[in-house]
């Protein structure tokens, strides 16, 4: 069967240097392709997750966009939010505003442009609160973690089911091995096949300055079920959103902080966190690797 030729571009999120964020596979033109073909192409670019691109239903969207990972479509996810736009407006697309309006499973989602960063409004929570003491359980064994280790946990779910736990330190984070198997037992019997978790432990107090590298206030890991195990993601924009509702919520972290994720997998994400005008804004900037043509 014939396929056509498609835009397409391959985008890593929250770096400015190639290869040290998370990358995002996106379809410019989804138009006239199946759902089945969409997952199918998702789970050959052995990526987190692709975009397709598609006209917007509601009139006040710029584009809409379908996010897929591996075995299931998403709602919203944070990395792929960012690296579309940056791919979408790279190809030249003109928004209607001052910010972009993107169209996706939980809605309309605001982005702003800040030159190179650009920055999404963290959608609600579906679910807040703290964890049940099953789950705390299981992650501080899964962890190999004491109590004392745990300062705080909470619910971050914004489409993807994130558990947030914060613990001392940035050095406790870093040293994280999960158990595999007590960790995929919360998947599959305690808390469902979706089941996610975000672990994010203080740095040392830093200068205030954004401009400073070591101003990153956070280190954050992100850790969820796979075809073999756990599996841990490079940099990761949901969960960061759903932290920073947390963590500013609950006085753990500033208005504006700097996270830093993918450190423990050889990646430098920077996420940073602002408070303006009643929302909190998660943004990073990104760099497109591969620029052509894919044939689906």
């Amino acid at each position: 069967m014939p396929r056509n030729r498609r835009a397409f571009k391959q985008v890593d999120v929250f770096t400015a240097e190639p290869y040290r964020g998370n990358p995002l596979a996106v379809v410019l033109d989804g138009i006239g392709l199946a759902d089945a073909e969409m997952q199918q192409f998702t789970d050959w670019t052995n990526l987190s997750e692709a975009t397709f691109v598609l006209p917007p239903l509601n009139d006040q969207a710029d584009y809409r966009v379908r996010i897929f990972c591996p075995g299931r479509e998403l709602p919203f996810a944070g990395h792929p939010t960012l690296g579309t736009c940056h791919a979408w407006l790279e190809a030249g697309g003109l928004p209607k505003g001052h910010t972009v309006v993107q169209e996706c499973g939980i809605g309309l989602v605001q982005i702003r442009r800040e030159g190179h960063l650009l920055s999404f409004a963290a959608p609600p929570r579906r679910k807040v609160g703290p964890l049940d003491p099953a789950d705390v359980d299981l992650i501080t064994r899964g962890f190999g973690l004491s109590a004392d280790d745990i300062i705080d946990h909470a619910w971050c779910d914004n489409g993807p089911r994130w558990r947030g736990v914060l613990l001392r330190s940035a050095e406790l984070v870093l040293a994280l091995k999960p158990d595999a198997a007590i960790l995929a037992g919360l998947d599959i019997g305690v808390v469902g096949p979706r089941a996610k978790v975000g672990v994010v432990g203080h740095h040392p107090t830093v200068e205030t300055s954004p401009s400073v590298e070591e101003n990153v206030a956070f280190e954050v890991r992100a850790f969820f079920p796979g075809h073999s195990g756990m599996v841990e993601d490079p940099v990761t924009g949901s969960l960061n959103a759903g932290l920073a509702q947390w963590l500013i919520g609950a006085g753990h972290a500033p208005p504006n902080y700097i996270a830093s994720q993918g450190t423990a997998v050889g990646r430098a994400g920077r996420v940073y966190v602002e408070s303006a005008d009643g929302e909190i804004w998660v943004g990073g900037e990104s760099v497109t690797c591969i620029d052509g043509h894919v044939r689906i």
